[in-house]
């Protein structure tokens, strides 16, 4: 048959095992549609801890949406303004003023960056540190972003998710900002792939050692975090998101989901924005391996770019396998493309949108010999050494 037919095998196989054996990934349904979890008892307290550096423009949204949380029990926020260069400090204060605000405000002016620690974790760790010094300290700590926006209920059905399983971590696939031309074509690829590489069903496994967080909304039990080693733990953790999850499995069961009760209101207008977003911690991911990253290449051809190269230019069986294992691309990304409301044509759009992601992986560690890794606002760190 030849190497065409060999690797269009391979290929198909590859696909096959995807979609039946690698813990239904592919399914997108949104955590809160099956979700039934009582109310407990009694609520436990509850402090929202938010690193923001130069997000004035999104506190009147993200951070107003969390001071209306109908929450019953004791809910607060500590944003810790991570040496922003605009208003941020004024901006929240705004907020925490409004008439809607139900829950109290405390703002914490993040020290001086210490050697061997990311940005945004030396803040979330002063949040942190922050929250846990109160007479009452918080027995649940909602790590989340300033550009994240929730739903008026979604603090409440998410502790009383965590409260009814016992979890050490639950975390949440916030709903990503989908509205550029841009986003349409990239973003549910996005989270298709990172459900391809953490399974949300291993996650869920205490069996499995698949773990994994979305670090736009992660609620966390203070005493499990505090037997992981803190914030401390991970403290030069780039993907830190995952890192955290990774330290807290050992201690104490975690999920993960997707979610439309929470939302990134972070857009990415243009193409460059993606690739800058992606690239920031892609080369990472791969423990800035050169083999790895060969690897992958290699993986992703394979597995993306062969199928439709395939069908179009071989004949014969080796065609008919080719197009096999394209459909069943095509088929997996139906439900992320629904989940974004994409139309379906784009499930055979996703070679090209994985030989984009390539591109940006090959540019992440690019950035990364220029010495500008991880490069967020102003400040890089991807010269921090990683801690796993």
């Amino acid at each position: 048959m030849g190497i065409g037919f060999v690797i269009a095998a391979a290929a198909l196989g590859i696909w096959i095992y995807l979609v039946l054996a690698r813990g239904g990934f592919w399914r997108a349904r949104a955590w809160e549609e099956d979700d039934r979890s009582p109310e407990p008892a009694a609520w436990p307290r509850v402090v929202a801890v938010v690193p923001a550096r130069n997000e004035a423009d999104m506190l009147p949204d993200t951070l107003a949406s969390l001071l209306r949380q109908d929450y019953p029990g004791r809910f607060g926020v500590v944003l810790v303004d991570d040496h922003s260069e605009d208003a941020t400090a004024d901006a929240a204060r705004t907020v925490a003023g409004l008439a809607q605000s139900k829950h109290p405000l405390t703002i914490v002016a993040a020290a001086a960056l210490p050697q061997g620690w990311t940005g945004k974790l030396w803040a979330v760790r002063q949040g942190v540190e922050r929250a846990c010094a109160a007479p009452e300290p918080a027995d649940y700590l909602l790590l989340t972003d300033a550009d994240i926006a929730y739903d008026a209920d979604a603090v409440r059905r998410l502790v009383a998710h965590a409260r009814a399983r016992d979890l050490a971590l639950a975390s949440l696939m916030v709903d990503l900002h989908c509205e550029s031309p841009a986003e349409k074509a990239l973003v549910p690829a996005f989270v298709f792939f990172f459900q391809m590489l953490y399974p949300f069903a291993w996650v869920d496994d205490p069996r499995r050692r698949t773990a994994a967080a979305a670090g736009g909304c992660m609620l966390v039990r203070r005493d499990a975090l505090q037997r992981a080693g803190g914030i401390d733990a991970i403290r030069a953790a780039l993907i830190d998101d995952c890192a955290l999850a990774r330290a807290v499995k050992p201690v104490g069961p975690i999920s993960l989901g997707l979610t439309k009760k929470v939302r990134s209101r972070r857009p990415y207008p243009a193409l460059a924005d993606i690739r800058h977003m992606v690239s920031r911690s892609a080369y990472d991911q791969l423990d800035c391996s050169p083999l790895l990253l060969a690897g992958t290449v290699a993986g992703m051809a394979l597995v993306y770019l062969a199928p439709p190269l395939l069908a179009a230019l071989a004949s014969g069986p080796t065609r008919v396998v080719g197009l096999a294992a394209w459909a069943l691309m095509a088929a997996a990304f139906q439900p992320i493309l629904a989940f974004y409301r994409r139309s379906p044509l784009w499930g055979f759009a996703l070679p090209a949108i994985a030989a984009a992601y390539v591109a940006f992986t090959l540019d992440s560690a690019y950035q990364h010999v220029r010495g500008r890794g991880g490069l967020w606002k102003g400040r890089v760190q991807g010269g921090v050494s990683r801690v796993l």
